[in-house]
């Protein structure tokens, strides 16, 4: 069973803005990224066009530290915070590898819930975890920081 997972990637000049660093919406799809990566790193997929299984998005927070720029390699660390029935709380931790000595560079957490969609894809209703994903997937230490509520700045 899995409970982290990491994934590296650079950063492309369409994922920066016109200030030269990445525009803030762009860790949220960092983080989706790492999603769907770890769950092929299970054999599975996020989306099967055959299945009426969803994983919408119920909850997304993002705190930054540090800007990132064109070219950085980062090191993105998903750990699996939580499993319930129907969902999945993921953290995630985001590091430069270019710049080691700069520390943690962002953190997140994504929350997703396990659902069935209607055939005409307008409805979906919440449903257990399929055992078969399930089992697969077990909740992990992490670091003890990612249990907690981000800091906000006052």
């Amino acid at each position: 069973m899995a409970c982290e997972f990491t994934v590296t990637r650079q950063v492309e000049f369409s994922d920066t803005d016109m200030a030269g660093i990445v525009h803030f919406s762009n860790f949220f799809r960092f983080m989706e990224g790492a999603e769907h990566a770890f769950f092929r790193s299970l054999g599975l997929s996020i989306h099967d066009g055959d299945s009426e299984l969803g994983w919408p998005r119920v909850h997304a927070e993002c705190d930054f530290k540090q800007p990132l720029r064109f070219e950085d390699v980062i090191e993105i660390r998903l750990y699996v915070r939580e499993k319930r029935k129907n969902r999945i709380v993921y953290g995630f931790i985001f590091q430069k590898l270019n710049e080691p000595e700069s520390g943690e560079i962002a953190r997140g957490t994504v929350t997703v819930a396990c659902v069935k969609r209607e055939k005409s894809g307008r409805k979906m209703k919440s449903i257990p975890i399929p055992k078969s994903i399930a089992d697969k997937i077990t909740v992990g230490e992490g670091p003890a920081f990612l249990d907690r509520r981000p800091h906000r700045a006052r």
